[in-house]
Order: structure tokens, then C-alpha cells, then sequence
């Protein structure tokens, strides 16, 4: 029996890359699902090929025009897809930029851009969605960093950041939302067939070329159904491949002691 039934999820960025194959896997799976992205045609060609996944005709798919960076819109969108199909079971923030190039030919306003989009998209939904998940007790937060948040990578000065940041609001979020029964994962996808990484190889320095590719890039349906397991599995940290895992598990051998502690002092002071 599929996993899913029955649940909402809402999806940013949904309509491409990643955000659309775990939209399309989590239709498969029974769910109802919302995608959120900028673009109308993209949206509707998304919004078919997940209507297509379904496996009941019950099942809702909803898409919804809102720029992530806007805070007013994407709360309205949130707003719009609850009244419509129900309180989100899972809210998974798979929008995001990347700009890849030498730090000094980035212009500054390409670093503002992909933290707006990166970060706050990510908190703003996350703002929108928790007060709906917090009052049932249940909810998932899938927050979609990269493996250029664990380390960073030459030619990424204005992407890496932006994912170190999306880790560190997840894992501050993991502590704190625990208690009330909703689980956070954080993913960290290696280079996928995206869109966005088509955009990027516009523009990759030599340098960080000779690195990536070294590294074995993965379908975005890879990813997603790598995810689709975690989120089943509630995987604080969703890592597709071994070198994801790894690089996870590596980058600091004190934070599985330290989630420890604090889920300890968290526990003492709730008491």
C-alpha cells in the first residue's frame, strides 16, 4: 500500500528539477500535492505529469503562481492550498538559484538574489505552513540545502552560503519543533540534471569544473525517490549517494553528540 495516502503536500519550486520529481513520486505514493513556483506554463506542463502520476482520482494537485522571495505571496499562496485541500502534511522547499562563477564576477546584486531565494524562500514558506502543521501535532519540513552546504566549493561564493544557511535553519528548527511532534530533514543533493545546473555550466570556472567532475551527477527522479524514503524513514539528514553520506556524516563528528545535548537540555526545560 502506497505511503501517502491521503497527505498534502505542498512543494516550492515544484515545477522543475527536484521539487517536480518528488512531486510526481509523492502522487504515486497516494498523496495530494500543491506546487508553488513563478511560472504559469511551467506550473501547468508540472501540474499534468503529476495529475498523471495519481493513483485515485481523489487525489488533488494544485499549482500556484507566487515568487518564494515575495513573503506576502507565498503566505497567500499557503493560505490558498489549506482552504483548498487541507492542513500540509509535508512542505518541502525545493526552490532555489544558483549562480556559479569567480567571487569578483558575481555581481552583488547575484549574491542578494540567492539569498532571498535560497533562505528566506525557504523560511517565508516555513513561516506560512508551521501554524497549520503545529495545532495537529504532525508535520514534516524538508528544507533543500546541498553538498555545497556541508563544504564549500570553489566558484560557489554566492550559492554555498545560502545552503550553509538553509542547514543551519533546519537544524536549529530540529531542536525546536521536535517536542511538538514535527519532524525536519535536511537534504543535500549532489549535482542533479536540472535546469538549474544547465544554468550553471554557463558559467563554471574551469576550476570548479575539474571538481564536479570528479563526482557522479544524479537524475532529479534519483534524488526524489531518495527523499520520498527519507521523509518515510523521518532521516533528520537525506543524503543521495555514498559521497553525500560521507561528506555528511564527516564534516563534523561532534554534531550527533551535540543534537544529543540538546535534545537533553530541551527535554529538562520543557520539565
Amino acid at each position: 500500500m502506497a505511503g501517502f495516502i491521503g497527505q498534502h503536500a505542498i512543494i516550492t519550486g515544484g515545477s522543475s528539477g527536484i521539487g517536480r520529481a518528488t512531486a510526481v513520486r509523492l502522487a504515486r505514493e497516494g498523496a495530494h500535492v500543491t506546487i508553488v513556483a513563478r511560472g504559469r506554463i511551467r506550473l501547468d506542463e508540472a501540474s499534468a505529469a503529476i495529475a498523471a502520476a495519481r493513483i485515485a482520482p481523489e487525489q488533488r494537485v494544485v499549482a500556484l503562481v507566487a515568487d518564494v522571495t515575495k513573503r506576502e505571496q507565498i503566505a497567500s499562496a499557503v493560505t490558498a492550498c489549506i482552504e483548498e485541500i487541507g492542513p500540509p502534511d509535508i512542505l518541502m522547499t525545493s526552490a532555489g538559484i544558483a549562480h556559479c562563477d569567480y567571487f569578483r564576477a558575481v555581481p552583488p546584486e547575484a549574491f542578494e538574489r540567492a539569498m532571498a531565494t535560497n533562505y528566506f524562500g525557504t523560511l517565508y514558506a516555513i513561516h506560512a505552513a508551521l501554524p497549520a502543521m503545529e495545532p495537529r501535532r504532525r508535520g514534516h519540513l524538508v528544507l533543500m540545502s546541498s553538498g555545497a552546504g556541508l563544504v564549500g566549493l570553489y566558484g560557489y561564493a554566492a550559492y554555498s552560503p545560502t545552503k550553509f544557511a538553509v542547514r543551519g535553519l533546519g537544524e536549529s528548527l530540529r531542536a525546536e519543533l521536535r517536542p511538538r511532534g514535527i519532524h525536519v530533514s535536511i537534504v543535500y543533493p549532489p549535482d542533479t540534471e536540472t535546469p538549474q545546473l544547465d544554468q550553471e555550466r554557463r558559467t563554471k570556472p574551469l576550476e570548479t569544473q575539474m571538481i564536479s567532475s570528479r563526482a557522479k551527477t544524479w537524475s532529479a527522479d534519483g534524488v526524489a525517490r531518495t527523499i520520498v524514503r527519507g521523509i518515510q524513514r523521518e532521516a533528520f539528514t537525506i543524503t543521495p549517494g555514498l559521497e553525500m553520506t560521507l561528506l555528511a556524516r564527516l564534516h563534523s563528528v561532534l554534531a550527533p553528540g551535540l543534537n544529543w545535548y540538546f535534545d537533553r537540555l530541551v527535554a529538562r526545560a520543557r520539565r
